[in-house]
């Protein structure tokens, strides 16, 4: 009985199991404490679109989050491809709502990728201040003013075509995990750098490539984000940083589950995780700085799981 036990601990089965059963805890834990308010079937889908939406940002982080890398840049990066996208779509409708955040978001990853790769610097620092460089140009692109999608054009902003568009995300970050090269190479890397470079893998590449699928997934997300919620403000003075944290738990989850080979369902379970947390203090009617500590604890205690402290280790 205890081999069985052992092995199926090492199956793709437990890990999904794991999954499932953190969802039923936390959602268990607000409903006994709130049942008429919290958890039924119509709120757990009003749970589920934010969650879906932050997930596509913790499937393109994964790819940095991986390597040991982080990018500090996407909330700027969401918001400046979100304003574009707006300016875009009052010329070309939808074709420019689509394409011009997907191409913004993956512009901005390769200068991530470029930059952080040419200076050498931990790749905190350098998003940091790239995402400052970001905020400055949304406030150019909005002009001052706040952006609004025109009532016309905000599809993807409910079901199914937000869903549509999330599921295409997931699968295409599925299929790169699994059958390229990018996939094999970032964990590679992330498990020992002078290991993978010494059997010949072009580092550098590889994490500007990251970077970049990082960006292209920052970008989608912002196309989901401005449908959703309908106008976007331009950032400064650091202000987009508060929606880097909440898609960077999801990838978290994402690195903690893929020894057992489903690290994508694991992002979107975390997300959703996250979603029931945020929705649950919100029903309990605690302030928003009970929900700021609860997110922060949350964060270290996924990091504290997911990350393996190796001595003389340096910060990427």
């Amino acid at each position: 009985m205890k081999e069985k036990f052992d092995k199926f601990k090492t199956s793709q089965w437990y890990g999904l199991v794991l999954l499932a059963l953190l969802l039923l805890v936390f959602w268990g834990f607000f409903k006994i404490l709130r049942p008429a308010t919290f958890g039924t079937p119509q709120k757990l889908i009003l749970y589920a679109q934010t969650a879906i939406i932050y997930a596509v940002g913790g499937c393109g982080l994964y790819f940095i989050v991986s390597m040991g890398l982080f990018d500090f840049s996407i909330g700027a990066n969401i918001v400046l491809s979100a304003v574009i996208a707006v300016s875009a779509s009052q010329y070309l409708g939808y074709v420019g709502l689509i394409l011009a955040p997907i191409i913004s978001g993956t512009l901005m990853g390769v200068i991530n990728g470029i930059v952080y790769v040419k200076l050498r610097i931990p790749s905190m620092i350098v998003t940091t201040g790239l995402a400052l460089i970001y905020e400055s140009l949304s406030v150019f692109a909005a002009g001052g003013s706040e952006k609004i999608l025109d009532s016309s054009l905000r599809a993807f902003g409910s079901y199914p075509y937000n869903l549509i568009v999330a599921v295409i995300a997931y699968l295409l970050c599925a299929g790169l995990l699994k059958y390229t090269k990018v996939g094999t190479y970032s964990n590679a890397i992330g498990s020992n750098e002078f290991v993978a470079k010494n059997m010949g893998v072009d580092v550098n590449k590889y994490k500007v490539i990251s970077f970049t699928l990082c960006g292209m997934f920052a970008g989608i997300m912002a196309l989901l984000t401005i449908s959703y919620g309908t106008s976007m403000t331009s950032a400064s003075n650091m202000s987009s940083m508060s929606r880097n944290f909440t898609p960077l738990m999801g990838a978290f989850f994402g690195v903690a589950f893929k020894k057992y080979g489903h690290p994508v369902v694991a992002v979107v379970v975390g997300q959703m995780v996250v979603s029931l947390l945020f929705n649950g203090f919100v029903v309990l009617g605690a302030p928003t700085t009970v929900q700021n500590i609860v997110t922060g604890l949350t964060l270290l205690v996924i990091v504290t799981m997911t990350t393996k402290a190796v001595k003389g280790a340096v910060v990427k």
